[in-house]
Formats: structure tokens, C-alpha cells, sequence
């Protein structure tokens, strides 16, 4: 292992194993790969790190979190239950919150993902009640602002039915990056829909919308979303986030769909480990999975991505800010192979929040993440700490783990 600081650019990543099995020396300069070739066994430079025993992979992104709501839960003490008591229980204590108290859960939330790999994060915010209702928002860009040369963080103004155009367009103008909503929720889903876009579309943002959040066959605003932005700039992002009612639905309403989906190249996220917890709480038996259309979507050729969503507050009380812990939902509910679920946590990801794929190739941006494993599999499963995390070339975060043994009999890990 390395004696490269953390924050220091890094010139060489050495015999580092790729998920084929190789191993390689991978050169950086400029923030990005400049070249790899196969492991050459020579002295390591004071600027390289010596990657034996562990796996390189692309930095994972978190294309759906709420570093607004995070690490609530233990202060609100809300009841376990379904999505509606946890927006009940959320609402409530909003009034207590600040701009400091926001941007100190939030920091804690996002640090938490960096030092698991994450070096992209898109963050919805709520726009709130009250006197003061964009505090989320100014702690969020502050946190942007302080995370500049650790990850990417692009923000979502959140907009509940209460919240006007006007709202929405404040939002953007303190520093925003996309307009989000969720019309499902809303008394006029279409016409709350249409409202969101139209913001959008007047200040050339993208949109990263709630979707259908419930279990229920009927509540198809994708479907809404996915025709209503045909003929959007290519370049303007369209995000369909949860998307749970088209887990429901038949084999040909599904098929639809997701033509419509295809046509207005919209991506979407599913959030598995909150919607497992969410859904579901009124049909003890067979209970739902509470995810979308997970195999349908993938093999149609959708932009497909996945993320955590919530972690420790009202709408999740778990949740360790590990895209791996994603990836093994994915496998175990959603029935996907390893390597597609880490592609929805990784490449998926960042397509879907208009970012570079990252390839362990020349040319690709270094964002990337080593993690002492023999192979992805490996990596799923046992989800090691030992992890090195590169943003832009540089080592960004450090996390390693020791056996010490005290007794043959006693092994402690710290």
C-alpha cells in the first residue's frame, strides 16, 4: 500500500486487477486515464500506489438521495410504516429545522458515500413550509460548494404540490440544477406535472421526477412524463425516479410504457431498498417487492440506474450509503446478474445524470474506486472497507482494515 497523502493527485495505480481478471497499470494525468498496460512489476514512484489484492472499478454515483432528510431518524423517532406516515412524520418536524443543521446531516451523508466510493451524488431537496422555505436549498449548494474537489453533487429543487412556479424558479436561481416533483402525490398529477415541465422547459433544465410511488397499476405518470417531453433537446436530462406502478402492471401495459419511455429517452432510477421498506405494509400476504419493472427495463435498452434514496430517516430507518449494499438488492430482489447491478451503480448511473461513463481505459475520467477484493462477486458480497476512492485523478478517500490477533483463538477486526 501507498504512502500518497489523501488529496494528492496520483500517478500511477500499479498492479491493480480489473474485473476480467487482468492486472494492469493504470497511468493518470489530468484527471483522467492516460494509459493502462499490463502489470509491470516495477519500483513504485512516490506519487504511485502499489494496488495488489485489490479490484479496480469505475467510482459508483448515487443518481437519487435526499442529503436533506439523512441521519434524521434517531431525532424524529418516527413510527415504522409506510410512505404515508413517513411524509406525515417528516412534515412535522421540518419546522425545527435550520440551514447549519441541514448542511451538517448532509456533509455527514455525503462524506459517508465518498468514503464508500461514491464521487457523484444527485441530491433532491424539498422546497419547504414556512417563512424560510428554501434553507434546504442554501445548505445544499454550501455543501456543493465545500465538496467541489471531492464529488460531484448536482441538486434537485423538490417541489410539493404546495410550492407555486414561482417557488421553483427561486430554487433555481439560489443554485439548483433540476426541477423535481412528485405529481403522483398531488390532487392533479397531470396538471402538476405539466407545471414542473414548464419551469423546466422555460429555464432549459432537466427534470428528475417522484414517479409513481405506489402499488398501484392504475397511477401511470411515466407514461405522462415519458410523452410530454418528446421533442426535449437530447442534452436536456429526463429522469423518472421509483417508477413502482409499472411493477404492476400487465405485460402489455408494461410494454407500452416502456416504448414511451424508449422514445422520450428517459432514465430511470429504482431506489430498492426504500421501496422494499415502503411498499407493502397493507398486504401481509404475497407482499409486493415494491420496485419497478427492473428486467423489462434493462433488456428494452432504457437508461436504467439505481441508488439508495433515503438513509436513516422517516422513509428508511437503515441504509449504510454503500452503493454495494444497492447492487446485493438488486441481485437478491430484483433478480439481476452482479455485474448488471453494479453497471446500474456505476455506468447506469451516470448516464442517467448526463455524466462521462467512466472506462478503465485512456482517455476515461479517473473516477475510480479500489476495494480489496478478487472480483466483483467478491466485492457484492462481502462489501470489504478497504477501499481507495480517486475523483479527477486525485486520492480523495482512504479507508482500511486490520486483523489483529490477540489469542490463535480471538480475532478482532478494526
Amino acid at each position: 500500500m501507498s504512502t500518497v497523502p489523501v488529496g494528492s493527485q496520483v500517478g500511477c495505480l500499479r498492479n491493480a486487477v480489473l474485473t476480467g481478471g487482468e492486472s494492469v497499470d493504470v497511468y493518470l494525468s489530468g484527471g483522467r486515464i492516460a494509459r493502462v498496460e499490463r502489470a509491470g512489476g516495477t519500483v513504485i514512484g512516490p506519487d504511485d500506489i502499489d494496488l495488489t489484492g485489490y479490484l479496480l472499478v469505475p467510482a459508483t454515483a448515487e443518481p437519487h438521495a435526499h442529503l436533506d432528510k439523512a441521519l434524521t431518524f434517531d431525532e424524529i423517532s418516527p413510527p415504522m410504516g409506510d410512505l404515508s406516515s413517513a411524509i406525515a412524520a417528516w412534515e412535522a418536524y421540518t419546522p425545527s429545522m435550520t440551514e447549519d443543521s441541514v448542511a451538517i446531516r448532509a456533509r455527514a451523508a455525503a462524506m459517508t458515500l465518498l468514503a464508500h466510493g461514491t464521487t457523484a451524488v444527485r441530491s433532491h431537496v424539498n422546497i419547504l413550509r414556512g417563512s424560510d422555505p428554501f434553507r434546504g436549498i442554501r445548505a445544499l449548494v454550501r455543501v456543493r460548494e465545500e465538496l467541489a474537489d471531492l464529488m460531484d453533487l448536482q441538486i434537485v429543487a423538490m417541489a410539493p404540490y404546495f410550492a407555486t412556479e414561482s417557488d421553483v424558479h427561486r430554487a433555481l436561481d439560489l443554485g439548483a440544477d433540476l426541477v423535481g416533483g412528485h405529481p403522483h402525490q398531488t390532487p392533479d398529477p397531470r396538471g402538476n406535472l405539466e407545471s414542473l415541465l414548464a419551469v423546466a422547459d422555460a429555464r432549459e433544465v432537466g427534470v428528475d421526477i417522484h414517479t409513481d410511488e405506489r402499488l398501484d397499476p392504475e397511477m401511470l405518470t411515466l407514461e405522462m412524463l415519458a410523452e410530454s417531453v418528446v421533442g426535449w433537446p437530447e442534452s436536456r436530462s429526463v429522469t423518472a425516479s421509483h417508477c413502482v406502478s409499472l411493477g404492476m402492471v400487465e405485460p402489455d401495459v408494461r410494454s407500452r410504457v416502456i416504448e414511451a419511455v424508449k422514445v422520450g429517452r428517459v432514465g430511470v432510477v429504482s431506489l430498492p431498498i426504500t421501496n422494499l421498506y415502503l411498499q407493502g405494509w397493507d398486504t401481509p400476504v404475497a407482499t409486493p417487492r415494491g420496485l419497478t419493472a427492473v428486467r423489462s427495463l434493462i433488456d428494452a435498452g432504457v437508461m436504467f440506474a439505481a441508488g439508495a434514496d433515503n438513509v436513516r430517516d422517516p422513509y428508511n430507518p437503515l441504509g449504510r450509503s454503500d452503493a454495494l449494499e444497492t447492487a446485493m438488492l438488486l441481485v437478491t430482489a430484483a433478480h439481476l446478474h452482479v455485474d448488471e447491478a453494479y453497471r446500474a451503480v456505476s455506468a447506469g448511473a451516470r448516464e442517467v445524470m448526463s455524466l462521462p461513463e467512466v472506462r478503465i481505459e485512456a482517455g476515461s475520467p479517473a473516477e475510480l474506486l479500489a476495494i480489496k477484493a478478487g472480483s466483483l462477486v467478491e466485492a457484492v458480497a462481502r462489501a470489504p472497507l478497504d477501499r481507495l476512492v480517486f475523483h479527477r485523478g486525485h486520492l480523495v478517500s482512504a479507508s482500511r482494515t486490520e486483523l489483529v490477533q490477540s489469542t490463535p483463538e480471538h480475532l478482532v477486526q478494526v
